[in-house]
């Protein structure tokens, strides 16, 4: 299992990358589960769980409406797949990794692919 954390991005293009990583993956949370936004004025945090499995769909490149922050968490074969993934549908800037015996984190910026 890996965890993806967006934030600095609409509701819609949360739920365009997290359905992107929903075609490609088994996901913790069930199809209709949509990113909501929270009233108040602070920065929305969306996170999601998926289980990376070797064979995969690939997609397209997608559209959005903006960039989108992403921290990829988890298991090193499980990180590297969310990016593979990711890296299909959309431009992917490195950020940041931080790496440790069991576990990688990733930070990414996403936009669309010119």
């Amino acid at each position: 299992m890996a965890t993806v954390n967006l934030t600095g991005a609409s509701k819609e293009d949360a739920a365009t990358v997290f359905g992107v990583l929903r075609a490609a993956f088994p996901t913790d949370r069930p199809s209709d589960d949509v990113p909501q936004e929270q009233a108040g004025d602070h920065s929305a945090v969306w996170s999601a769980e998926f289980e990376p499995a070797r064979e995969r769909i690939l997609t397209d490149p997608i559209p959005l409406e903006g960039s989108v922050s992403a921290t990829l968490q988890g298991g090193y074969v499980a990180v590297d797949q969310l990016f593979e993934a990711l890296s299909t549908a959309f431009a992917v800037d490195h950020w940041g990794a931080a790496s440790g015996d069991q576990e990688k984190e990733v930070d990414l910026r996403l936009s669309s692919k010119r």
